[in-house]
């Protein structure tokens, strides 16, 4: 018999640590070893418990999330779900959360919860199964922001003329590292496509141009791409790129076939269309294959890909995909990624 993943749930209000006990014990590979009603109590009982996954609240009482969690990615790191409101202040916060260690994040929006109750369950379990595979990455992750200040970097010109990023889980605090490492001076656009709701993405665009020397922004319909700077697709929307001439603009479109909002595999299958061999992308980490059927659009024009390798992913699924399927140019560490966009352009 296959050993339980073992949660701790950690959240100030009584209801809320029954409903989402409840919820994870609905699928028999997960046990609930223990609750806690603050961030103290969470340290305590993950030392004393050795859990394998943590679900996180923020806004508590004695000692909050942001300050339990610091103190756990510093001690002992393990696979944090932060749950989170569904507003600019909680989007904020749970960026701060990314950026600490924290794998994952749930809406903590239960308006709805007896029509959403099933789905909300299917989310979470899914979430927690799936960050409990990769434990060992915690303490790995920590680097992505011990990234030393490096001179000044040249960048030449070469026949890359776009660069296009995707990532899901885990993704926040990769991309992060990725447009850090980049010099003021950025010789091509780039475009990204990170899961996660409209709100969020506002708050990573902000969060990223102020940690990059490039501007990054969320994209707005109908707006021109331009050199050093990286457009974010908003949560709600699928972006894709198109050309007219010499232009290049980003295009929102509504279509139903693409699951994941805003989807890797459109904007990387758009610019294919829209640049050719001209196409640099980076396929991050995250869950599913969200990004295999652009990628193979891409290579299809001779583009280039760059694959995150599996011991620095939270989630191995997204980059295993593509490099399952023979697609990948170079499987790299995330810290080896920035230097290696910057020596191919």
């Amino acid at each position: 018999m296959t050993e339980k993943i073992k949660v701790l749930v950690v959240d100030d209000s009584a209801f809320m640590r029954g409903v989402i006990s409840k919820m994870l014990e609905s699928d028999a590979e997960i046990e609930v070893i223990g609750t806690a009603k603050n961030g103290q109590e969470a340290i305590e009982k993950v030392d004393a418990l050795k859990p394998d996954v943590m679900t996180l609240d923020i806004e508590m009482p004695v000692m909050n999330g942001i300050e339990a969690l610091k103190y756990i990615m510093e001690k002992n790191p393990l696979p944090v779900i932060m749950f989170s409101a569904l507003t600019k202040e909680g989007a904020e916060i749970t960026l701060e959360a990314l950026s600490i260690g924290a794998a994952d994040f749930m809406a903590k929006d239960f308006s709805n919860f007896s029509i959403n109750i099933i789905k909300k369950e299917n989310e979470l379990v899914n979430k927690v199964k799936t960050v409990a595979r990769k434990k060992r990455v915690y303490s790995v992750r920590r680097v992505y922001h011990s990234r030393a200040s490096s001179s000044p970097v040249t960048v030449k010109r070469s026949r890359y003329s776009i660069l296009a990023l995707g990532a899901s889980t885990g993704g926040p605090p990769a991309i992060e590292h990725i447009l850090s490492g980049f010099p003021k001076e950025f010789p091509v656009p780039i475009i990204i496509a990170q899961h996660m709701p409209r709100l969020f993405t506002r708050s990573f665009a902000q969060r990223l141009n102020n940690a990059a020397q490039i501007e990054v922004k969320e994209a707005e319909n109908g707006e021109s791409l331009r050199s050093g700077t990286a457009f974010i697709a908003p949560g709600d929307s699928h972006m894709s790129i198109r050309r007219k001439g010499t232009e290049v603009y980003v295009e929102f479109v509504n279509d139903a076939k693409y699951i994941y909002r805003p989807s890797v595999d459109l904007l990387f299958s758009s610019t294919a269309m829209a640049y050719g061999e001209g196409t640099l992308c980076v396929i991050l980490t995250g869950m599913g294959n969200d990004g295999l059927a652009g990628i193979k659009d891409i290579k299809s024009k001779n583009g280039y890909v760059i694959a995150q390798n599996e011991e620095t992913c939270i989630v191995y699924g997204m980059p295993r995909a593509v490099v399952n399927a023979n697609m990948a140019d170079a499987v790299l560490p995330i810290d080896k990624i920035p230097d290696e966009i910057i020596k191919i352009l």
